[in-house]
């Protein structure tokens, strides 16, 4: 709060409420997920990764603005915004495959990345499944002394032993994704950094790899437009804004929406003075014909919300023969779907609220 642009210090004393209540709420989630892997990853020191007045632009496109961060262990970042705003361009930096124009990243010495790109897995010809994961690691250290080896991971995320000697060039884009996710998982990083995972993955995989995730301990940093996979497995957000504004936000996806909704909401206890201005503002900021698409997209992203609610509460409670579960998957698939490419057009028009 003490970062807002002055513009954003009017706020009513329920939505500054609205705001720590978010952020208690959000540090306190994860203590609620009853752990089934427990990892036993290297040890993170004091020092994590430390960035300093990071500036980052591509001709007149600024990326990042002397942007400062301190990582601290277990964070689960979330980054959202809208298309080129630079989400992948800061891993790309954190991962040094990018360089700065200015300003600099300290990591420290006993930090790991784990690093899952858009660019996906390079196949080497005559390569089997389980050969191309074991040039990564051959199993992932447990407490207690227990492990998952490679070929238990593999069947983890559903490459039964048989898949397991398929060729790589046999396999399907969706199960090639999945190969990808296990070649980086078997490194066993305490820094995992995932761009658009969800991409191409099943709805079976993506439960898999929540489930992982959550008992992942170490640092976590996600580019999604999936918001339910978010929303389970981050603690903040990174809201890229673009020309390099980046606003550290303490909750998940749906707390994010859900403050910037009451931003509408905060004319109603506010004097009547400040309610013209804030239409005069948003006249200002959206056009009529925007101002119905945002409260039209309001209206079918809940209606999107509750139909994928149903479908889920039908996987739970009903028994299903795998051809319904086949129905019921492309189903549920087309209105996340749905909802992502909503979402996205939703973030564009609630940025465009606050210029």
């Amino acid at each position: 709060m003490r970062r807002q642009p002055k513009a954003r210090t009017t706020k009513s004393k329920s939505r500054i409420d609205d705001f720590f209540e978010i952020k208690k709420k959000a540090h306190s989630r994860r203590k609620e997920h009853e752990l089934q892997l427990e990892i036993n990853m290297e040890r993170m020191g004091s020092k994590i990764v430390e960035i300093h007045n990071l500036c980052k632009s591509f001709d007149n496109n600024v990326i990042l603005d002397k942007f400062d961060y301190s990582f601290k262990k277990g964070e689960r970042v979330g980054i959202i915004g809208k298309n080129g705003s630079g989400k992948s361009t800061l891993l790309n930096l954190l991962t040094n495959t990018l360089q700065p124009d200015s300003g600099k990243i300290v990591i420290g010495e006993t930090v790991k990345f784990g690093y899952y790109n858009q660019k996906g897995i390079t196949i080497k010809e005559g390569q089997k499944v389980i050969e191309v994961i074991r040039e990564f690691g051959d199993y992932i250290p447990l407490a207690k002394g227990r492990k998952i080896s490679a070929a238990q991971l593999l069947e983890r995320f559903l490459f039964d032993r048989k898949k397991q000697y398929d060729f790589v060039e046999k396999l399907s884009g969706g199960e090639r994704k999945r190969l990808y996710l296990c070649t980086v998982l078997i490194q066993n990083p305490n820094f995992l950094i995932l761009d658009e995972p969800t991409n191409d993955l099943d709805i079976i995989t993506l439960n898999i790899l929540e489930n992982f995730l959550l008992d992942f301990p170490g640092c976590l940093i996600v580019v999604s437009h999936d918001r339910y996979f978010m929303d389970k497995i981050t603690d903040h957000l990174f809201v890229f804004k673009g020309q390099g504004e980046i606003e550290d936000f303490p909750g998940n996806y749906s707390d994010y929406r859900a403050y910037e909704d009451s931003i509408v909401k905060e004319p109603k206890s506010e004097e009547k003075k400040e309610k013209k201005t804030w239409k005069k503002d948003q006249q200002k900021a959206l056009s009529y014909n925007e101002q119905k698409e945002y409260q039209r997209l309001e209206r079918e992203l809940k209606k999107l919300e509750y139909e994928k609610k149903e479908i889920e509460v039908i996987f739970s409670t009903s028994e299903l023969n795998q051809e319904e579960i086949q129905e019921k998957s492309n189903q549920l698939q087309e209105i996340i779907s749905n909802i992502e490419t909503k979402e996205q057009r939703w973030l564009e028009l609630s940025m465009k609220l606050e210029e």
